[in-house]
């Protein structure tokens, strides 16, 4: 397991924009990443009062960081690198997220050159899919 203060040495990410806590498991080609989300996020505040919803926005870009977090865990200069999420095809939500919910976060690389990769994820929560999406991205030089 990869606690988030590994995490934070792999993403560039920081609070309150870093949406994954912990990584169970790094393979050659895939992830498992979790979110724990709580009452006290900062969207919860406005996406909606009363009825708080996890924004599905947010649900792709945290496994779109669980997908980064695979991609630069590769390379050895990752410092002096950025993953930019390029597109995204074929995206569903399933299920709300709400507070107390943990998300988990399963991503595959489903194509990969030098810089630029194609991923399928997908968000599952207690075992259902809440969301799934293909995800693009590509790698950059830090400025």
């Amino acid at each position: 397991m990869i606690d988030v203060r590994e995490i934070m040495k792999i993403l560039p990410h920081r609070y309150p924009f870093l949406l994954i806590d912990r990584i169970l498991e790094i393979k050659e080609t895939s992830i498992l990443a979790i979110k724990n989300v709580t009452y006290n996020e900062p969207f919860f505040q406005g996406h909606f009062p009363g009825h708080p919803v996890m924004p599905g926005v947010l649900i792709v870009e945290a496994m779109a960081q669980a997908g980064g977090a695979l991609l630069l865990g590769k390379v050895e200069d990752r410092e002096d690198k950025l993953i930019f999420f390029t597109g995204i095809d074929n995206c569903r939500f399933r299920q709300p997220v709400v507070p107390g919910d943990q998300v988990v976060f399963e991503v595959e690389i489903a194509k990969a050159r030098k810089t630029f990769a194609k991923m399928r994820g997908r968000a599952l929560v207690d075992g259902q899919v809440v969301c799934e999406a293909d995800l693009m991205s590509a790698m950059a030089d830090r400025p």
